[in-house]
């Protein structure tokens, strides 16, 4: 195979520029968020699974569920699986539904760490660090997948913008 030399190819004189194909910018912006949304779902996958962990804990313990995490644990699992379809067959339907259905899950994850009974005790009483450090520390898994979901909803945002096929001029 004949190796291309540095510079300008052999048999033109640099004026066919015009001519030459150039990938529009927004392929490359798909592109890049696609790759960009992968880690993120990737990151938003460990939190579901340490924030399920957390939920299963009391279950092992013999008490019962909360059965608001156990669901949103379940729903939000389940929307990363969508979330990922949707990127890989750049599915512009199924990254909305994602991004609704991950957003109630951070939401109703959060409602239940600042309504339950150790987090309300911790900010009355911060001497307690000791008996209720597990508690916060999911709390503060979960103030992180809310940060994480920030930055997922604006790549998903301009990921389905550049996905969508450009508006033809009237």
């Amino acid at each position: 195979m004949q190796q291309r030399k540095a510079g300008r190819p052999s048999g033109t004189d640099g004026s066919d520029f015009s001519y030459r194909m150039v990938v529009d910018s927004r392929y490359t912006k798909v592109a890049k968020g696609k790759s960009r949304l992968k880690t993120l779902i990737f990151i938003q996958g460990i939190f579901q699974l340490i924030v399920l962990f957390y939920v299963a804990l009391p279950i092992s313990k013999g008490k019962d569920p909360n059965i608001l995490a156990v669901s949103s644990s379940v729903i939000g699992l389940i929307s990363l699986l969508i979330g990922e379809l949707g990127r890989r067959w750049s599915r512009g339907g199924f990254l909305k539904f994602y991004l609704a259905m991950s957003t109630i899950t951070v939401l109703i994850s959060i409602s239940c760490a600042a309504s339950s009974s150790s987090t309300l005790e911790f900010i009355q009483n911060p001497t307690e660090w000791e008996t209720k450090k597990f508690e916060l520390i999911e709390t503060l898994v979960l103030l992180l997948g809310l940060l994480v979901q920030m930055f997922t909803i604006s790549t998903v945002i301009s990921l389905i913008s550049n996905m969508s096929p450009p508006k033809k001029a009237s």
